[in-house]
């Protein structure tokens, strides 16, 4: 498999972050993660990788192809940054995927993923929701 130019995780928990990405660099899918604690921290880091506004030489920034999404967050939760994503540049856009990885099984939250177009995976991360994940939006 080809791996990803990079993954952002985002979630209030850091024992769920450094699960995450234990779990995606042993299945190799990328050689770039960032973790992010709320939905304003990524989106800033969105932003500015969509202005170009960052130094290119530094590996802290890349433009991520897969963002794993928690939707209960302090400062800005999921919704409130997909709000504010889906007004960055299309183009910017186009390649990345989002998956919405949260424990709530609620059908408005399922029902508002669909609006953004998002996947919707219910936590944990496991290795057959990232395989499925990489098959369906990934195939090389």
């Amino acid at each position: 498999m080809k791996k990803l130019s990079g993954v952002l995780l985002i979630d209030d928990d850091e024992t769920t972050n450094f699960l995450n990405r234990r779990l995606l660099e042993r299945l190799g899918v990328t050689e770039n993660i960032r973790t992010f604690v709320n939905g304003k921290q990524a989106f800033d880091y969105l932003y500015n990788i969509s202005n170009n506004n960052y130094d290119a030489d530094t590996e802290n920034y890349f433009k991520p192809q897969l963002i794993f999404l928690d939707i209960n967050m302090p400062v800005m939760d999921g919704f409130e940054m997909l709000d504010l994503y889906e007004r960055l540049d299309a183009d910017f856009r186009e390649n990345i995927v989002l998956a919405v990885l949260t424990s709530s099984t609620h059908p408005q939250d399922t029902e508002t993923s669909k609006k953004y177009s998002a996947e919707y995976l219910t936590k944990p991360l496991s290795i057959e929701k990232v395989k499925d994940l990489l098959d369906k939006h990934f195939k090389v």
